[in-house]
């Protein structure tokens, strides 16, 4: 929707309004979810046409402003639904973390995301080199097997989305039991979305192939 509205308007970025505490939320709930450092890095101030000037700014700073300047404000009743985990995040697990462990909470959280940014852009760059040689169409070569573990899940991660169309169904259990094969920590084949699974050749490499019709 958002890159909708940019390409009617003909802009060259929509900016949102996402604040350090959004950023905060967004790792505390990816450590929640036992996520990896791609999650835990939280939102990129700039993501393709997508820009969040204010992410380095906390959300009562941007309250203060507007009511500052007589800006008008609309607020979204989903922020205060506490069915949503972001909204019970907010209002309840930041505010105990801050009284029991000390102001600073939110920021810590946002420094935090923005150190494991640097270092999962970097190694992102490293797996697109990697996957470049490694992944031939619904192949993989055995070379992937020999990569460092950071390197390989990502590899596989892409492989298996590029090649197996997995797109968002695409899980960490699925990068982990296809490591495993890879590796020849475990045997047969593997499920992978969508209607895919994944085998060891002979040469120790991976292929994607249909995943057989059920009698």
């Amino acid at each position: 929707a958002l890159e909708a509205a940019r390409a009617d308007l003909g802009a060259r970025a929509v900016l949102t309004a996402h604040t350090l505490d959004d950023q905060a939320e967004t790792v505390l709930l990816g450590l929640a979810r036992g996520s990896g450092a791609r999650s835990l890095a939280g939102m990129r101030p700039v993501a393709g046409t997508v820009w969040r000037p204010l992410l380095g700014i906390e959300r009562a700073q941007t309250r203060a402003s507007c009511a500052a300047q007589g800006v008008p404000v609309w607020e979204d009743p989903h922020n205060a639904d506490p069915a949503f985990a972001r909204v019970r995040a907010r209002r309840t697990v930041l505010p105990v973390l801050e009284a029991e462990l000390g102001p600073g909470i939110a920021r810590a959280l946002a420094r935090s995301a923005a150190q494991l940014a640097a270092d999962s852009d970097e190694l992102e760059a490293q797996a697109a080199e990697a996957l470049a040689r490694c992944a031939h169409g619904a192949r993989l070569s055995p070379e992937a097997a020999g990569l460092p573990p950071a390197l390989r899940t990502r590899v596989l991660r892409a492989w298996l989305r590029t090649a197996g169309g997995g797109g968002q169904e695409l899980g960490h259990a699925h990068v982990q039991r296809a490591d495993a094969l890879l590796t020849g920590a475990r045997t047969g084949a593997v499920s992978v979305p969508i209607a895919r699974r994944a085998v060891r050749t002979p040469n120790g490499g991976l292929a994607l192939l249909p995943a057989p019709h059920p009698r």
